[in-house]
């Protein structure tokens, strides 16, 4: 008869004892690498760049309840600039919500300059180099390849750290002595010539046949250099 008293003890005490008992705890660190993880199943990285991704912290004030089951991580669907708040949802019986701040940014590979460059100066691998930039940022049409600007000219004045674009090197700068390469499917001949204006690659410029004096229009092919297809 004690066995059977026991028994039913037992039941009434399973019975008895609130479902909350198992409920998991979660400190803010938790939460945080839940936020953080979320958002980096949901948002790729742009072509090309990196996406890094940064949760605030928690006030500490904060008391995170327990949750019976598992939370549940959310952020608007047509979220839009680099701050997003991540919504984190316990579905209880005894439902809780938070929000969670985080900043994406997305950064892309440029080339900058390493040191304060002047006007008029060569870009060498001495002062600049390649370097992950936050896009916003980055001011007109980015460049990231190193090598398809070495050897060009600024033209003007680029701070230590700043991206170099298109609209701050010449490849082709007036004044200088180019290579004028026309060429057809059957033959190409070249010839010297004088720019009359600046231009980087596939830019059309106007430049000065030095051995005939007859101003031509070709694209810019090189580093002192134009082509023109006859």
């Amino acid at each position: 008869m004690s066995y059977i008293k026991v028994f039913l003890f037992i039941i009434c005490f399973t019975v008895l004892t609130p479902v909350t008992s198992l409920a998991s705890t979660f400190d803010s660190d938790y939460i945080r690498a839940f936020a953080k993880d979320y958002l980096e199943s949901k948002i790729s990285p742009p072509e090309g760049g990196k996406t890094t991704i940064t949760i605030a912290n928690i006030d500490s004030r904060i008391i995170i309840k327990p949750c019976q089951r598992a939370l549940k991580a959310n952020i608007p669907e047509n979220y839009s600039g680099r701050n997003v708040n991540v919504k984190i949802t316990c579905d209880d019986p005894a439902p809780w919500k938070m929000f969670i701040p985080a900043k994406i940014e997305n950064t892309f590979a440029v080339v900058v300059a390493t040191t304060t460059i002047e006007k008029n100066t060569l870009l060498t691998e001495s002062n600049i180099n390649v370097e992950y930039i936050a896009s916003n940022k980055i001011r007109g049409k980015k460049l990231s390849d190193m090598d398809a600007v070495l050897g060009s000219k600024t033209k003007k004045r680029v701070a230590k750290g700043r991206a170099i674009n298109s609209n701050y090197v010449c490849l082709v700068c007036k004044g200088d002595t180019v290579t004028i390469i026309a060429k057809s499917e059957h033959f190409m001949i070249k010839t010297r010539g004088t720019a009359l204006s600046d231009g980087n690659v596939n830019q059309q410029i106007k430049v000065r046949n030095i051995r005939s004096g007859k101003i031509i229009t070709p694209k810019v092919s090189a580093i002192n250099q134009v082509t023109i297809h006859l």
